[in-house]
This record gives structure tokens, C-alpha cells and sequence, in this order.
């Protein structure tokens, strides 16, 4: 109980602090989104609308900054997080409503298939280390592994969708399909998703991989394998039960915080295959100096993270009764 205690206080009190950052970051920027909309539209809006811009977009330059902030937490609790730039009058929630399914569907999906592949090669390559198979396996996908995602994303869209045509180029479904939960509308997605999910996939699995076959072999030279082979249990047992199960533990924390980073999608990805999700509206944020929609993009990315973590210690003291106790 002690421990979930401490982990609660730290999470709250690194919430806080990141949501604090997450103030105070866009105000030491030059300019604000009321001048970056009046700029975009070259002067046609009124100037008289300044101040009734800076409000809607939270930064009264009238309040000194502890209202500014009181104001901000107020919004972040009831989900106003202001209007958005880029797809203005369009609220920010409204667009985060829309992009983060699509992030969720794509990334995290991707990043768990990713992880459970990797994870159990892993285990048979280091369980089986002077194999063949494993002296195969492990030079091509650490080849993988170390090719830049977006060249990679950019390669296979060109030979699979642009050249052989096996495969749409961008977007998340076809637009002459009717709207609403339909079998062809959810064929369309996954048809669409295959690209870009394979780049994430076939470029994270190698660091899985490695990082579950490390543990493995350094867990198999402990004493408590050696002497579960001394009592003659089977192979699977020991490979699984034994050496798996301790092995898996910091990659599983690995794993948590890698579902944490799935709110911020595959920004490169996403822009390669113009995939409406977090990454490519944060890329669009960013061209557009859309800095609310920044604001609640690094929020939810910071939340994502710290709750991930916290799930994940939590599950750890599951796992490992050491982490409760203290024990070594």
C-alpha cells in the first residue's frame, strides 16, 4: 500500500508539473495565435478583434499570468482546450476527438504486434543463441531496426503502392465508400492501414527482439535456471516459467512506455501516407503556428506517458514482489 501511495503522489505531482510546462512554453514564444490568425489572413480581419481572439484562445494579455493560469487549469478540467488555427472556427477537442482513433487504431495496434513478435523472438533466439535459425534472424531484423522508419515507409510506398499498385498511396479509407459502421468501410481501413502498420512493425520488432534476447541470456546464467535444469524440468518450462517470466519484466516496462508515446502517432509515417491521425495534425499544427492545438497535442502526449508509467509500476509490483518489499 505504501508503494502505490508513493507512485500516486509522484504521478500527481508530475502531473502538475508538466501541465505547468505546458503553460508556460507557449508564452515565452514570440507572438501569439491571435497575430498568427490575423497574419495568415494577411490583415482582412478587423484589428478591433484582437482582444476577442486572444480570449478565445486563452491568452488575455490584460490578466496578469497567475489568472492566465488559473484559466488554463479551469479549461484542462472542464476540456476546453480553445480553438484551433489551423481548422479554424473548429475546436480543439473536436479535432482531437477525430485524429486520436485513428492514432490509437494505426500505432497502437501496430506497436503491440510489434512488441509481442519481437518479445517471443527473442525468447527462441536466445533459448536457441547457437542455432542457425538465430544467426539468421537476428542480422536481418537488427538491419531493420536500424533503417530509418520514413525511408523505410518511403520505399515501400513507392514499390508496393506507386509502381506494382497493390496498395492505395495515402489516406485512411476510400471516400467513395458510404459513411457509418459497414463491412466495406472497415475493409477500406484496414486495406489502407496495411502500409503504413507493416512500417511500424517491421522497423520496431528488431529493438524488441534484442532488447527481450539480452534479458533472456543474462537471466539464464542465473543459479535458479541452472538448478531447474538440475532437477530435469523440461525445456519449455524452464525457457517459459523461468527464464521468460524475469526476463520479460524490463521489457515490459519498455512496452508501457511505448503505449504511452502511441497518443503522439508515427509522425513521419502519418505524413508519408497523409494518415489522419495525432502526427500528421501535429505537423500541421506546427507549419501553421496552431498553438493551442500544440498545447492539447503535448498535454495528451504527457498525460499518455505518466499514466503508462504508472499502470506499469503498478503491474511491476505484481510481477516482482521485490518492488513491493524493497527486497533485492
Amino acid at each position: 500500500m505504501k508503494y502505490v501511495l508513493k507512485r500516486i503522489t509522484f504521478f500527481i505531482v508530475t502531473a502538475w508539473v508538466a501541465l505547468t510546462i505546458n503553460f508556460i512554453l507557449p508564452r515565452m514564444m514570440p507572438g501569439n495565435p491571435a497575430q498568427a490568425m490575423i497574419a495568415k489572413f494577411h490583415g482582412r480581419l478587423n484589428p478591433q478583434a484582437i482582444h476577442a481572439l486572444k480570449i478565445a484562445f486563452g491568452i488575455d494579455v490584460q490578466k496578469n499570468l497567475l489568472l492566465q493560469y488559473i484559466d488554463y487549469i479551469k479549461r484542462i478540467l472542464t476540456g476546453d482546450f480553445g480553438i484551433s488555427l489551423s481548422f479554424f472556427p473548429s475546436p480543439v477537442n473536436q479535432i482531437l476527438s477525430y485524429a486520436i482513433p485513428w492514432t490509437l487504431g494505426l500505432v497502437g495496434v501496430s506497436t503491440v504486434i510489434a512488441f509481442s513478435i519481437g518479445t517471443l523472438l527473442g525468447i527462441r533466439t536466445a533459448w536457441r543463441r547457437e542455432s542457425t535459425s538465430s544467426g539468421i534472424i537476428i542480422p536481418i531484423f537488427l538491419f531493420l531496426n536500424s533503417m530509418p522508419y520514413f525511408w523505410f515507409a518511403l520505399l515501400i510506398s513507392y514499390l508496393f503502392a506507386f509502381k506494382l499498385k497493390w496498395f492505395p498511396l495515402v489516406g485512411a479509407y476510400s471516400l467513395n465508400i458510404p459513411k457509418g459502421f459497414n463491412l466495406a468501410r472497415i475493409a477500406s481501413i484496414l486495406y489502407h492501414a496495411i502500409l503504413p502498420a507493416c512500417t511500424i512493425i517491421i522497423t520496431a520488432t528488431g529493438g524488441w527482439l534484442l532488447t527481450m534476447r539480452n534479458n533472456m541470456i543474462s537471466v539464464l546464467s542465473d543459479d535458479y535456471v541452472a538448478f531447474a535444469q538440475a532437477k530435469g524440468l523440461p525445456d519449455k518450462v524452464i525457457e517459459y516459467k523461468y527464464a521468460a517470466r524475469n526476463a520479460i519484466l524490463p521489457s515490459f516496462t519498455g512496452f508501457a512506455m511505448a503505449l504511452g508515446f502511441v497518443i503522439s502517432g508515427a509522425l513521419l509515417t502519418e505524413i508519408v501516407f497523409s494518415y489522419p491521425g495525432i502526427g500528421y495534425i501535429l505537423y500541421q499544427s506546427v507549419l501553421n503556428l496552431d498553438y493551442p492545438l500544440m498545447q492539447a497535442i503535448f498535454l495528451f502526449i504527457m498525460i499518455a506517458v505518466l499514466t503508462a508509467n504508472f499502470i506499469a509500476d503498478l503491474f511491476y509490483a505484481l510481477l516482482d514482489p521485490r518492488v513491493r518489499t524493497g527486497a533485492e
